[in-house]
């Protein structure tokens, strides 16, 4: 691995791998604990976070190395400098770069000037760490063979759903109301695989192993286009078409909004657990990325 910007970087072995050294790392982290020393993560940021600023900071302490947390007001690019000088300069500092952006192309550009690592912490098109960790909760909770059904706005961390679906062959299920549908180059990247974009979230989710939503309206977006879910808040009753599915939210839930508070606070939701996994799964990444 070199970049890690969208799930179509990596192959399903090059997934494995990162998974199998996950394991390791939760089951012995004192093993790891000097694996990253003297290197140092560039976090730059033009979204704030909770999850990804933390687990990615603490992650790299743990194993050793050491995160800069560098938001795009504080820098130079807010006054005017390139993005190509701000990624060159960027890397003789530092030993890979993490950046939280609006626009993906922003993301590829980013990349394509950086001469370390490039890790994408979230665009409005994908989330793929998001996604990296949700499909290892799968696997630690036995069903990771599907099928996930996805219900809510189809937005970047369904998109990266579906792709890792698609690369690990989990049967997916993405439920949005008419408008709200994954991206057509998303959609024709998965159309091979066992992936069904639908308007009914009782299709998506009958038979499912786990339920997945997210908020409505996403960071940035406007919240006029909140009339258009109406139905698909993930309720109990929404639930019982399942197959005792485990309950998903990459967080901040919105109880009352796109979930149900019995739901999001019930015995199958497993949200904590994907939380965590952030932190161990990126752990695994920053490790091939820089150790190997």
């Amino acid at each position: 691995m070199h970049d890690v910007i969208d799930i179509d970087d990596l192959t399903a072995a090059e997934i494995r791998d990162v998974y199998e050294l996950t394991d390791d790392i939760k089951a012995s982290p004192e093993a790891y604990h000097d694996s990253l020393s003297n290197e140092t993560l560039l976090m730059f940021f033009a979204k704030p976070s909770t999850r990804t600023r933390v687990s990615f900071e603490a992650g790299m302490t743990q194993l050793g190395g050491h995160a800069i947390y560098f938001p795009e007001d504080q820098s130079q690019m807010s006054r005017g400098e390139s993005l190509k000088d701000t990624a060159k300069v960027l890397s003789r500092y530092t030993d890979a770069i993490m950046a939280r952006l609006f626009d993906h192309e922003t993301m590829v550009e980013l990349a394509e000037y950086a001469d370390v690592p490039v890790i994408n912490g979230l665009t409005d098109l994908l989330h793929p760490c998001q996604a990296l960790s949700d499909v290892y909760t799968l696997r630690e909770h036995g069903i990771d063979d599907g099928p996930l059904a996805f219900v809510g706005d189809g937005n970047n961390v369904a998109q990266s759903l579906m792709q890792l679906c698609a690369t690990m062959d989990i049967p997916c299920r993405i439920a949005t109301p008419s408008g709200y549908e994954p991206d057509a180059i998303i959609q024709d990247r998965v159309a091979d695989a066992d992936v069904t974009v639908t308007n009914d979230p009782v299709e998506a989710v009958s038979g499912a192993k786990a339920v997945y939503t997210d908020v409505f309206v996403s960071m940035g977006q406007s919240e006029e286009k909140t009339d258009a879910f109406e139905g698909y808040q993930v309720t109990p009753e929404l639930m019982d078409h399942s197959d005792d599915a485990k309950f998903m939210h990459c967080l901040p839930a919105h109880r009352g909004e796109e979930v149900d508070a019995a739901v999001m606070d019930g015995p199958n939701s497993i949200v904590y657990d994907q939380a965590e996994n952030r932190q161990h799964v990126q752990k695994a990444v920053l490790h091939r990325l820089l150790a190997d």
